[in-house]
């Protein structure tokens, strides 16, 4: 029986993208022919025979130049690897599938085996920094997976301390945070309301926090120096990480969100805010630059979401009808979202040719995320832009009356913005952050690869690969 599968065009917007559905493929029998059609598309058709199942999983990735030939070596793990990883027009995105299709998803790849994690970014990772700065998040943050306020705005864990328990290290204790800390095993900069670029407010005009990337390196830089003198007095060796494990990393990075958010608060226009895009992604390159000169080789890297579909975006900055797109989102600010990751991927290609010995992944979580906004039902979720912890209004949601809120009434104390019964339906946690049920979503689909570049899974993020 034939099996057919489209390898699309990458886009930013990913539209296109198909499945392959589940058959049975002998690895060393299959072979693969190729054509073109309308719009630079590629044609693959797969000739199973009994032997081991295709997964279940997205396309992604064109390819432009083959040969028949290579195809036949594909039970040839060593050749297979040396070949396809030497082509200069074959894209990985492609040479993945074909290796997750026919031969095991990781035998080209070195398991890195991270000794510690560094953080980097806003609140979406971050595990306790502004709580210890300028108070803690309150319940019920918190409530699901710690059962208590843990310096995270979720009901439970973000995507860094799954990324962390994935590869079998504790969840990363704020730089920050002075009590029960402990940084054996890496640090997380991250504070909420960060932005890649400075921002001339304080924290109480703006909400912004005055933790900018930069100031984060600073940060990184003070405990990279500091941690060491104090492992080598014997003082707290078991809480600090050991010297070698800074080159040995994965440094990841999840910020740029706010810096497109506060040009809006600024009244700017779209295409004002787009304007300032590449001044913040040189910012952004001049940091990474800067940890590699430290010794940082592993960087993992992800672009921003969705925001026209966050109830706080959708809520304070209205738009026409015409401007919603067919899942409800604000198409204005998700295409300035878009323009960010193409220019962020750009800065990410120009950094692998600036920085021969770093491995640098790109991960397109705006595509999952924006996935789980339009799979809702089909995922188990309900109205993914109701809040689960707000108060009022036509997404339960009210900036002025944050999750936890609480009024004294008559005397008594009462908690305006609650908890909703469920979260683990709800896929907004506080209409600006998600659910940990949505944060474990999506790292189920990030976690092998398969919505990175180059793709590969998150355990061999070292690997660098040529391009």
């Amino acid at each position: 029986m034939e099996s057919k599968a489209t390898f699309h065009r990458n886009s930013p917007d990913r539209e296109n993208w198909t499945m392959i559905k589940s058959k049975h493929v002998n690895s060393g029998q299959a072979i693969a022919h190729h054509k073109p059609y309308a719009g630079d598309h590629w044609i693959f058709w797969l000739y199973p025979t009994a032997g081991t199942r295709i997964p279940t999983l997205p396309v992604i990735g064109q390819v432009p130049i083959l040969d028949k030939s290579y195809f036949t070596t594909l039970s040839q793990r060593k050749l297979h690897c040396l070949r396809f990883m030497e082509l200069k027009h074959f894209t990985l995105q492609a040479l993945l599938l074909l290796e997750i299709l026919l031969l095991n998803p990781t035998s080209c790849f070195k398991n890195c085996n991270f000794p510690a994690v560094f953080n980097f970014g806003d609140s979406n990772s971050d595990t306790g920094g502004l709580s210890a700065a300028f108070g803690q998040a309150p319940p019920p943050n918190g409530e699901t997976f710690f059962h208590a306020p843990a310096g995270r705005f979720c009901d439970g864990r973000l995507l860094i301390d799954l990324i962390a328990e994935r590869l079998g290290l504790p969840h990363l204790s704020a730089f920050l945070d002075s009590i029960g800390s402990n940084f054996s095993h890496g640090a997380n900069f991250a504070t909420a309301g960060s932005t890649i670029r400075p921002q001339n407010t304080t924290i109480s005009q703006s909400g912004y926090s005055p933790i900018s990337l930069d100031v984060q390196h600073v940060q990184y830089s003070d405990f990279l120096r500091r941690s060491q003198i104090i492992r080598k007095q014997g003082s707290f060796r078991n809480l600090l990480p050991e010297e070698g494990y800074f080159s040995r990393a994965l440094y990841t990075f999840d910020i740029g969100q706010n810096d497109l958010t506060a040009g809006y608060k600024l009244n700017l226009s779209t295409e004002q805010v787009k304007a300032y895009v590449p001044d913040v992604l040189d910012q952004f390159s001049r940091v990474i630059k800067l940890l590699y000169t430290q010794g940082g080789r592993s960087f993992w890297i992800h672009n921003t979401g969705p925001v026209g579909c966050f109830p706080y975006v959708m809520d304070r900055f209205l738009v026409t009808a015409a401007q919603i797109d067919k899942y409800g989102c604000s198409s204005p600010y998700n295409d300035v979202a878009q323009y960010f990751n193409l220019r962020l991927k750009e800065t990410v290609l120009q950094l692998r040719k600036q920085l021969p010995l770093a491995a640098i992944t790109y991960v397109d979580v705006y595509s999952v995320k924006y996935s789980i906004i339009s799979q809702s039902k089909k995922l188990g979720f309900e109205n993914p832009f109701l809040v689960c912890c707000g108060h009022g209004g036509k997404y339960n949601y009210n900036r002025f009356v944050k999750c936890g809120s609480k009024r004294v009434v008559n005397g008594t104390e009462i908690v305006l913005a609650k908890s909703c019964k469920d979260p683990s339906v709800r896929i907004s946690w506080d209409g600006t952050h998600l659910t940990e049920a949505a944060n474990r979503w999506i790292f189920d689909q990030i976690i092998d690869g398969s919505f990175s570049d180059p793709p590969v899974p998150l355990k061999f993020a070292c690997n660098r690969m040529n391009s």
